[in-house]
């Protein structure tokens, strides 16, 4: 590797310790209770909510699949796509995401999705509470493979390493310091990878 690529592999590792910094110092707070470790005591804004929600599900997509898309298929796909979930996300946080907030408390203060269906809908069996369960696990297994993917291809890409290696040192990172931080460490995180992601797009 040249010395630029060492200066980015340590930049790398530098932001690798930052994180799990942050997962650690929420350590205490987050397991405090449930509702601290899942939702954060529900105190966060939602200003940091939508940007740790916008940074997650845009991160890898944005910044390599996106613009894999427009290389492959052009411009005006790549275009089209992201006005159209720019469009779905903008009336998903209108008119889903308030509500959903507001009668969660009211729906025997539930924590996830499933609970909150479950209360929502009165599913005594339990029976919707594992449907939506499963289906969750099920595609946000895919999403979180295909972000690991991407971590492995981009340090295999620029400088060389192993792709398997570097995929599961990737996987490692975010499990330890979502596992130990919660909820308060995951949108802290996202606040850090949102404002590099942001710098990037506006600088590149």
């Amino acid at each position: 590797m040249s010395a630029d690529d060492i200066q980015v592999v340590l930049a790398m590792a530098l932001y690798f310790v930052v994180v799990l910094a942050v997962g650690f110092f929420y350590l205490k707070k987050s397991n405090a209770s449930s509702e601290n470790y899942f939702l954060g005591g529900r105190g966060l804004g939602p200003w940091l909510t939508a940007l740790s929600a916008e940074a997650s599900d845009m991160s890898g997509w944005l910044l390599m699949g996106l613009p894999g898309i427009a290389y492959f298929t052009g411009a005006s796909d790549a275009m089209w796509t992201a006005i159209g979930l720019a469009i779905g996300t903008y009336l998903n946080w209108k008119f889903v995401a308030k509500r959903l907030r507001k009668y969660s408390e009211v729906a025997g203060n539930a924590i996830t999705l499933p609970d909150f269906f479950s209360n929502r809908f009165h599913d005594s069996k339990r029976v919707l509470m594992s449907v939506a369960a499963l289906i969750i696990l099920l595609f946000f297994c895919i999403y979180c493979g295909s972000c690991f993917v991407t971590c492995g291809k981009l340090f295999a890409t620029l400088f060389g390493l192993d792709y398997t290696t570097m995929m599961i040192l990737g996987a490692l990172v975010v499990f330890v310091y979502t596992f130990v931080g919660g909820y308060l460490s995951v949108c802290t995180t996202d606040l850090i990878q949102g404002t590099i992601m942001i710098c990037a797009l506006v600088i590149v």
